[in-house]
């Protein structure tokens, strides 16, 4: 065959090389960092938001909101691990952006919950950023579906 019918051949492996290898490259941060992206761990916010500092975060989250008068610890328990409803989530080793994403939804009135929403309508982003670190950050208590029938 002609060079010609090998360039198009050669560019798209090349492509496809340089694509496994970014997508290596996030993951080998992912191996490092599993999740907890909210600046603690050295890597950085998906959610957009300054560097997270766990322990500001654990702080924050014993404080009483003025809309609730309750914390993030009132009601999610110690380490975000202990809710007094069933309903409610875990946190305690979540991912940091997931718990930033949701934080912001709330925030913004994306996402609506008669709790949530006015307990996160006064978060600044570093408050944010905080909470994700500290939960992100804490023993986790989730679990998946592997073992059960």
């Amino acid at each position: 065959m002609s060079n010609a019918v090998h360039a198009p051949r050669l560019a798209i492996a090349l492509l496809a090389a340089l694509a496994l290898a970014a997508c290596s490259q996030n993951n080998e941060v992912a191996a490092e960092d599993p999740g907890h992206a909210s600046g603690e761990h050295g890597s950085s916010s998906s959610a957009g938001l300054p560097d997270g500092h766990i322990a500001a975060g654990e702080k924050r989250a014993q404080v009483k909101s003025e809309a609730t008068k309750q914390s993030c610890i009132d009601c999610h328990g110690a380490e975000g691990n202990a809710p007094i409803d069933p309903t409610y989530p875990k946190l305690g080793g979540q991912y940091g952006d997931y718990i930033a994403h949701a934080l912001q939804a709330y925030r913004a009135g994306d996402r609506q919950n008669p709790q949530m929403t006015p307990q996160a309508a006064a978060l600044t982003d570093q408050e944010i950023s905080d909470l994700a670190a500290y939960f992100g950050s804490r023993p986790t208590k989730l679990r998946d579906l592997h073992g059960v029938d």
